[in-house]
């Protein structure tokens, strides 16, 4: 058997059909039952509608779970006070379940308290033998109050682990999201000060041959204007982006940039994964180089992770002051989309929404999954 087929998370219609077979397994055993008990107190016809009524319900439990509730739970007492045959209140239990689990908790609930009854139903039970058969009804359904608090604590407890769940997913996307744009912004600081240095060292060069060789020193001004325009779009982008860790210590090594998506094409290869590398880009602006190198880093990373051994096409093409980035592989694997668990994802939107560009990621129809990137690079007015 496919281990994966137990731990995949099913969808919600999967779960309505299993409910509804469920519950037409357990009307058939009621009614088998009831074909054994032939004094009942009312006609066939209408014992047979009094126990479809307290399990066909259970198969639409989670479209309408307070309905089904309350449904069920006036079919088990009718089938009590009839003498029919009866559950003793385990399909009830069972529907407010999903009522505990998908209705939101007031501000003053009794759980607790729901809880130490119960416990005290089950002490009392004991006590009175409810198999005997003077205390039959009281023992009935002083069992059932028991079952079904049990089975509403046991849903309130999924309920608040659920949304427990969903609060640390969130707590951890946000993180993510956090840390990415640190990382960003001090990258982009990198940027920002080798752009700096290379006009200082272009001033003095101007200065100093100003006099003797003008065409030089035109050529080093040239240099300067163009480098201080880039400098000052990263920097206007730079302010967008929160920075901190002022203290942590500087990166000295150089910002990687085009010439080595070859590299990483090279170790995703000795992952298994073949890579096609197509780059018809040219003059880019240091952050943006920087910013295409960590999403094709990060795309090949995520293949060879999830998809790998498999074959991947990385094209990188930059015209009209926009640069178009595209990873597509035919893995098998199965990858997070955005806005899932997957910070890899998280991290590469953020870059893209810097340059205010945008980012599609998905499973693709011929197979395999693929991610395209857009960034404008124009100057900022």
């Amino acid at each position: 058997m496919d281990d994966s087929l137990l731990l995949r998370r099913w969808s919600r219609g999967r779960l309505v059909r299993l409910d509804a077979l469920a519950a037409v397994g357990y009307a058939l055993a009621l009614l088998l039952l009831s074909a054994e008990n032939p004094d009942a107190a009312v006609p066939p016809w209408a014992e047979c509608v009094v126990l479809a009524g307290v399990a066909l319900p259970l198969a639409v439990r989670r479209l309408w779970p307070l309905t089904v509730f309350c449904i069920v739970l006036s079919m088990s007492l009718a089938s009590v006070l009839l003498g029919l045959v009866h559950d003793r209140f385990a399909a009830a239990a069972f529907a407010i379940y999903m009522v505990a689990l998908t209705r939101p908790r007031p501000r003053r609930e009794p759980t607790v308290a729901i809880g130490v009854c119960g416990a005290l139903a089950v002490l009392l039970m004991s006590v009175m033998g409810v198999s005997e058969p003077a205390p039959r009804l009281p023992g009935v359904l002083l069992g059932g109050m028991t079952f079904m608090g049990g089975a509403w604590i046991v849903g309130r407890a999924a309920r608040e682990r659920r949304a427990y769940a969903i609060r640390s997913a969130e707590q951890l996307a946000d993180r993510a999201v956090a840390e990415e744009r640190l990382r960003i912004a001090r990258e982009l600081h990198d940027v920002v000060a080798h752009s700096m240095s290379l006009i200082a060292v272009k001033a003095g060069i101007a200065n100093h041959v100003a006099a003797a060789r003008p065409e030089e020193a035109a050529d080093a001004l040239r240099v300067i204007e163009a480098t201080s325009r880039g400098a000052l779009t990263e920097m206007r982008r730079l302010l967008g982006v929160l920075r901190s860790d002022l203290d942590a210590p500087p990166d000295l090594t150089p910002s990687p940039g085009l010439t080595d998506l070859s590299v990483l094409a090279g170790q995703a290869a000795m992952a298994g994964v073949r890579v096609e590398l197509d780059v018809r880009a040219t003059g880019l602006p240091g952050g943006v180089e920087l910013s295409v190198y960590r999403i094709v880093q990060e795309a090949l990373t995520n293949v060879v992770r999830h998809a790998a051994p498999a074959r991947c096409r990385v094209s990188v093409e930059a015209s009209a002051g926009e640069v178009r980035v595209e990873v597509a592989d035919d893995g098998p694997g199965e990858r997070m989309l955005p806005g899932g668990p997957g910070h890899g994802l998280v991290g590469m939107r953020e870059r893209v929404a810097v340059y205010g560009g945008s980012l599609t990621a998905g499973r693709r129809p011929e197979g395999g999954f693929g991610i395209s990137a857009r960034m404008p690079y124009g100057e900022t007015p």
